[in-house]
């Protein structure tokens, strides 16, 4: 039988969690009773059962960081990678709790952020599976006049979802579910409010239109949707990251990629195309800045059927 070639980008949205509930439940409370330092250590023993029996992710993980990393993979790469995501999961219990005192947080671009932001219309802001959006989220709820809001599956990570909602039912009011009926609706709504709308461009869960770019030296495919409804919508677009540095300490990064309210209708396609291509090459550079923080845990450079962004 001949493999389907998009299988590998939309097999990760109908995985089973690895996550276990009763595991989520002790690491909730050894992070929020002894503390962050006596859960760290835990992190270990999860990055060590990820790295010993999880052959497929470890099999994704080495192919990504020999491109980013520009060579082969050694097992202490791999190790760090798994280490990694396994910090920033641990870390959403802390930002959502509103600990933010446990954290130093470097912001750059907020300037050219607050700009955009001046008209009151709001924006969207597209990241990747790229260190931790939950740091996003808590700039917003730190500083009240930086409003964010939330696009993503859902499904896919529902026992961590209702563990963060048990520690803080505010952390699934900025949420906003994709595939309903009334998804468009609530994304606008919280625009013409004056919020920031986040989403996580680099994959798709259905059948999305893909579009080629290169990333890390290689062809890529990026899913289209994400930037076609930020041009229906006619709003600013800005790359966001939040990097994980080690330790207590992120980077968040804001770049902007494009303004649709300034693009004409039978422009619209060509301007869609223009900040795909933007958006992968700042995922390309910050992939190799901070190679450890891309979490796709899958063969994202597999083929993948190609078609044009349809007209707008």
């Amino acid at each position: 039988m001949t493999p389907d070639p998009a299988a590998s980008h939309t097999a990760w949205a109908h995985a089973p969690e690895r996550s276990n509930i009763l595991m989520l439940r002790v690491m909730t409370w050894i992070s929020l009773r002894p503390g962050r330092r006596a859960a760290r250590g835990v992190l270990h023993l999860v990055a060590a059962y990820f790295l010993l029996f999880a052959p497929a992710s470890r099999r994704a993980s080495s192919d990504y960081l020999r491109r980013a990393l520009g060579r082969p993979a050694r097992w202490r790469d791999l190790y760090r990678h798994f280490f990694t995501f396994a910090a920033t999961i641990h870390d959403r219990v802390y930002l959502v709790n509103r600990r933010f005192d446990l954290f130093d947080f470097e912001v750059h671009g907020e300037d050219a952020l607050r700009r955009l932001l001046a008209d009151g219309k709001g924006l969207f802001l597209m990241g990747a599976h790229l260190g931790s959006f939950e740091v996003i989220r808590a700039i917003g709820r730190k500083d009240t006049d930086l409003r964010v809001a939330m696009l993503m599956h859902q499904d896919n990570a529902q026992k961590i979802n209702a563990m963060l909602a048990a520690i803080n039912p505010e952390a699934v009011q900025d949420i906003i579910g994709l595939g309903h009926i009334d998804s468009m609706l609530k994304v606008r709504e919280r625009l013409d409010d004056g919020c920031m709308v986040g989403m996580l461009a680099d994959r798709t869960p259905g059948n999305d239109t893909l579009y080629p770019v290169q990333i890390l030296g290689a062809d890529a495919h990026l899913p289209v949707g994400p930037f076609r409804m930020a041009a229906l919508l006619r709003r600013p677009v800005v790359f966001m990251t939040g990097l994980y540095l080690g330790g207590n300490r992120y980077a968040i990064h804001f770049e902007p990629l494009t303004d649709f309210s300034a693009v004409a209708r039978g422009q619209r396609d060509a301007a869609v195309q223009a900040a795909i291509t933007r958006y992968a090459a700042l995922l390309d550079q910050y992939c190799r800045k901070a190679p450890y923080n891309w979490f796709n845990f899958f063969d994202f450079w597999q083929p993948a059927p190609i078609a044009m962004p349809p007209k707008s």
